[in-house]
């Protein structure tokens, strides 16, 4: 087991006390857009078949009291497992769908090398004039939403939702973030601009490159 593996300490959502609890490693990690002193793990949340459907399960039932159709769910973060069985919830509560088929579609984005997010012209269909939700394992600062806000109007999918696992973020341009753990849920949690980071300022050295898949240590 790693040293970081070994500082694994598991947090209950205090929303959602019955769900999976949420892993996290307090350190100095480095994301794409800023510095966290929390690596949130969820390889076996988006892994995991029973955990991967309790927790779609708690995402699907933030959708309930919308009669809005849902056609489309776009899974970045490696998601899709989740994604099939937030797709089987939202169909088995009744949500209904524009497409012909009545049944939800479960996509994946590729991305450019500068991280732009971008489909296939045999995909583009089921985003054109579709309602979507942006299904994304955790958010710090937005940043990665935007870039899907971006991508949805640029093929024209009308996004009704972000759902998350963990985001520390609550609305995007007006855009509901429908998350099952916040920083609340994690004591101490914090991110910060490269200049702005403590740990940084006491020449205290990253551990590891983190983004939602995992780490790489330094």
């Amino acid at each position: 087991m790693s040293t970081l593996e070994s500082r694994t300490i598991q947090f209950p959502s205090k929303r959602y006390g019955n769900i999976v609890p949420i892993k996290a490693i307090p350190g100095h990690f480095v994301t794409n857009h800023s510095h966290i002193n929390y690596f949130i793990d969820l390889t076996t949340i988006k892994s995991r078949q029973s955990e991967a459907s309790q927790c779609a399960r708690v995402l699907a039932q933030q959708y309930t009291h919308s009669m809005t159709a849902i056609d489309s769910i776009v899974c970045l973060d490696g998601m899709e497992v989740i994604g099939a069985f937030f797709a089987k919830e939202l169909h088995d509560a009744g949500h209904s769908t524009h497409n012909v088929h009545k049944s939800v579609y479960v996509i994946q984005p590729e991305r450019t090398a500068n991280s732009q997010l971008f489909f296939r012209e045999n995909v583009e269909p089921m985003i054109r004039g579709k309602n979507v939700i942006l299904l994304m394992a955790s958010v710090t600062t937005g940043i990665s939403i935007r870039r899907g806000i971006e991508c949805m109007d640029y093929y024209g999918g009308n996004l009704k939702g972000v759902s998350t696992i963990f985001s520390a973020v609550k609305e995007m341009d007006g855009i509901p973030v429908n998350t099952i753990f916040t920083p609340e849920d994690i004591p101490g949690y914090a991110s910060f601009e490269r200049k702005e980071c403590p740990y940084c300022q006491k020449k205290i050295p990253v551990e590891a490159l983190v983004n939602s898949f995992g780490y790489s240590k330094l």
